[in-house]
């Protein structure tokens, strides 16, 4: 029976499963988490996607994702895919890490949105040590939700689904964690404190447009990097790599293309160089300060 399609929109938020197959652990040891999140936070800077929440457990894990104009099944194959070869590689192994694709749902309103959440917050309570702390798990985003941890990769945008429930932070974190335990204050751990370094929430969502012109976006790095342009499409020039990198990342973050799309643009490029000048320009602007404003600086040139 064939697979039924997966329902996609390009203004959706989704919540994503991913599982290990049966004899495996789908993250052994803690550097395997970090590894995932890495990824995940290298997918950000290629698609532009959001992360309103997360729980990475032994053998599944959960994500809520808003794809910001992007494509759901682009950005879970870049990073499962990327996380596979890591963890074949890491444990001598070969075959497949994932059962079967990624699950995935439409978050259809806030109300859910917010359950959500909470339901995949509450995963570790199954775990001994956390089930008087679930707060307290590292591979949740709840610690973030709650003032009580910082996410060092900035991967999350925790404001968008905690103003949901009050915009005063206070008044938000004491009535998410009574959701997340569903249980009253004398159940909640006496010893939890909110570290409220900020009074409001203030998160508003808006959809990434993804149709720009890919010449324009060409023309905008050359000029940024002060390349001529014909070098963008020389073949095997070493001096326009930083150019073409740059070029394939925001035409993969502003047009979604795909690799052969952008093959037919820049021309003399093979799918595998395509990939590998996405994930160098994935490193510039992470890396050089002189890049590290280009994809707003290119939004800013676009409406000006």
């Amino acid at each position: 029976m064939p697979r039924a399609a997966r329902i996609k929109n390009s203004d959706s938020i989704f919540h994503i499963m991913i599982r290990s197959i049966s004899e495996i652990s789908l993250y052994k040891e803690d550097e395997d988490k970090d590894k995932y999140l890495k990824l995940i936070k290298k997918y950000q800077g290629v698609f532009g996607f959001k992360v309103y929440g997360y729980c990475l457990m032994t053998n599944h894990g959960h994500l809520i994702i808003d794809v910001n104009g992007s494509d759901i099944s682009k950005i879970m194959h870049g990073i499962n895919q990327c996380y596979a070869q890591y963890f074949n590689k890491k444990y001598e192994r070969c075959g497949h890490v994932f059962q079967d694709r990624f699950k995935s749902k439409v978050v259809y309103n806030n109300k859910y949105l917010i359950t959500l959440s909470a339901y995949i917050h509450n995963n570790p309570l199954d775990i001994e040590e956390y089930k008087q702390c679930v707060e307290n798990y590292k591979y949740s985003t709840l610690g973030i939700y709650l003032g009580i941890r910082n996410d060092n990769l900035e991967i999350v945008d925790d404001d968008f689904v905690m103003q949901l429930l009050n915009e005063n932070v206070e008044n938000a974190r004491e009535r998410y964690i009574k959701l997340v335990y569903k249980c009253d204050d004398k159940a909640i751990k006496a010893d939890t404190e909110f570290t409220n370094e900020k009074s409001e929430y203030r998160s508003e969502r808006s959809i990434l447009i993804r149709d720009h012109d890919p010449d324009k976006i060409i023309d905008f790095v050359i000029k940024y990097t002060g390349i001529e342009k014909r070098k963008v499409h020389f073949k095997n020039n070493r001096m326009a790599t930083e150019s073409k990198a740059l070029c394939v990342l925001l035409m993969r973050y502003f047009c979604n293309f795909t690799y052969k799309d952008i093959c037919k643009v820049i021309g003399n490029l093979t799918l595998s160089r395509v990939s590998k000048l996405c994930a160098i320009g994935v490193e510039i602007i992470y890396n050089d300060e002189k890049y590290c404003n280009i994809i707003e600086d290119f939004l800013k040139s676009s409406v000006a």
